[in-house]
């Protein structure tokens, strides 16, 4: 317990310098890449929607990027959407927001939106439709000037697709299938996939796809979701976030399997990831014969030959997302959702140091000597010897792979997890626990819902622990309102609360 006081006590001294009030700031030149949530295609533009830098545009195929953010308040972008000259943001708390000059400047649009949490975007002739985080869908008539809801028949809010066939609107919830609108949005009826949450919809010819990301994999439609089969024949993994068509080849993105291709309508699929360092594709777009790839840390990727080659395409794409740094020398490292970036010029410039690093979500830097470490969100610790230029896993008796906070003593080095702390003092070869969260109490407060008990305190708990395997797990996140979900923990369901 002292070794975490005194490791707090040395952070606390750090943040508070009083020499660093005074100073300025000048952003660098990148980072680049970041987490890249959405596209949009109009005409010869692409535009990219990211997680807090905003929307970003390119005229020449992805060779370079401008933002073009002025009057868009909020940066992360969830949605985009393009109806002539007019474009369309969905953010995530802000609403929508509307360009007519190709992003030149954008203005809110949000009049009658109950709910501005925008998950999805889908336009049918003159109707923009927005899904959102439990507000259903709303459907504008007027190019956003006003939105109405219509849920009628729709029994699950929380919408994270939309698509247009023909005259049929899909509707892609969390945990509630498929629901289908033959009437422009006015109604409803239930279409499939029945406890499945689905986070893609894309239609080729007569074949409607839905992509869920709890493993199921993908499914086909052909008659207009009547009725649905899995057709994951070579989709080695089945965590799929994003879909797109590019004439007969279906695309697949999914979370930690890179891209996937079918040529077969679904009937097989086979992985086309070379040079797509990053393989988590949360979001795919076709533009001509380019195909494009946005993914959580390394920002976008372009294939011009079907996907089987990809290159990085992030000039001018900057990656806001910077998580932990830190300076030896003339040397800047960076932790980002795309690795690890150094930079030997005070942040003019900036390269990828990713070699033997299996994990890019990189939320902790620390240097012991001339040994460096990284933690990270899922792929534990990796050390370095040689200034960045390659990782090597240093997990031995880490029995966490999330790491987020690193700490040096002397020869100590001090990993903070989401378990607790844990000690190294030799270099990560080995480590012990410095101290537990299972110390917490487990139970620190219990309230009664319905037939059901709330357990709380920051800890894991076993089910004898819990009493009953009837139970809800409380998830405080911010201030304000309530809602329900529910999450799925391997194959045990339960029920989370949470405020937003």
């Amino acid at each position: 317990m002292n070794r975490l006081r005194t490791i707090l006590t040395l952070v606390v001294v750090f943040l508070f310098q009083p020499e660093a009030l005074d100073a300025q700031w000048q952003q660098t030149n990148g980072p680049y890449g970041g987490y890249v949530l959405s596209f949009a295609v109009s005409g010869t533009n692409l535009f990219t929607g990211t997680s807090g830098a905003g929307v970003f545009l390119s005229t020449n195929n992805g060779s370079s990027w401008t933002a073009v953010n002025t009057g868009l308040t909020d940066g992360s972008v969830t949605a985009l959407g393009a109806s002539g000259s007019n474009l369309f943001a969905g953010t995530d708390g802000s609403g929508v927001f509307l360009s007519t000059n190709g992003g030149t400047s954008w203005t809110a649009v949000i009049t009658g939106l109950a709910n501005t949490k925008i998950l999805s975007l889908a336009v049918s002739g003159t109707s923009v439709f927005a899904g959102t985080d439990g507000g259903g869908v709303f459907r504008s008539t007027d190019s956003g000037t006003s939105w109405s809801e219509i849920n009628t028949g729709m029994t699950n809010n929380v919408v994270f697709a939309l698509v247009v066939s023909d005259t049929n609107i899909f509707a892609g919830t969390q945990g509630g299938g498929v629901f289908r609108s033959t009437d422009d949005g006015t109604s409803w009826d239930y279409a499939g996939l029945t406890s499945n949450y689905v986070r893609a919809l894309a239609v080729s010819g007569t074949n409607l796809f839905a992509g869920t990301p709890g493993g199921a994999g993908i499914f086909l439609s052909t008659d207009n979701g009547a009725n649905w089969a899995p057709v994951n024949s070579g989709l080695t993994n089945k965590n799929v976030f994003s879909l797109a068509v590019n004439g007969t080849n279906i695309f697949a993105g999914t979370n930690g399997g890179g891209a996937f291709l079918s040529t077969n309508d679904g009937t097989s699929w086979s992985a086309v990831n070379a040079g797509l360092t990053d393989n988590y594709v949360r979001a795919l777009a076709v533009s001509g014969t380019n195909i494009f790839s946005g993914t959580v840390g390394g920002g976008v990727f372009l294939s011009t030959d079907n996907g089987t080659n990809w290159s990085a395409a992030n000039t001018g794409l900057t990656n806001t997302d910077v998580y932990a740094q830190v300076v030896s020398g003339t040397n800047h490292f960076a932790g980002t959702d795309g690795g690890v970036v150094l930079s030997t010029d005070d942040g003019a410039n900036w390269t990828s140091s990713n070699t033997g690093l299996t994990n890019y979500s990189v939320r902790a830097l620390a240097f012991s000597g001339t040994n460096l470490f990284t933690g990270t969100d899922g792929g534990g610790a990796f050390l370095s010897t040689s200034n960045g230029a390659s990782w090597s896993a240093v997990n031995n008796d880490l029995t966490t792979p999330y790491v987020y906070a690193l700490a040096v003593s002397g020869a100590n080095l001090f990993a903070g997890t989401n378990v607790g702390v844990f000690l190294s003092t030799d270099n990560g070869t080995s480590w012990t626990a410095a101290y537990e969260s299972t110390d917490l109490p487990t139970s620190d407060e219990t309230s009664n819902y319905g037939s059901s008990s709330d357990k709380w305190g920051r800890s894991s708990w076993n089910i004898s622990e819990l009493g009953s395997t009837n139970f809800r797990l409380r998830v405080m996140i911010d201030p304000g309102g309530s809602d329900t979900t529910t999450a799925y923990l391997d194959y045990l369901a339960v029920k989370v609360y949470y405020t937003y």
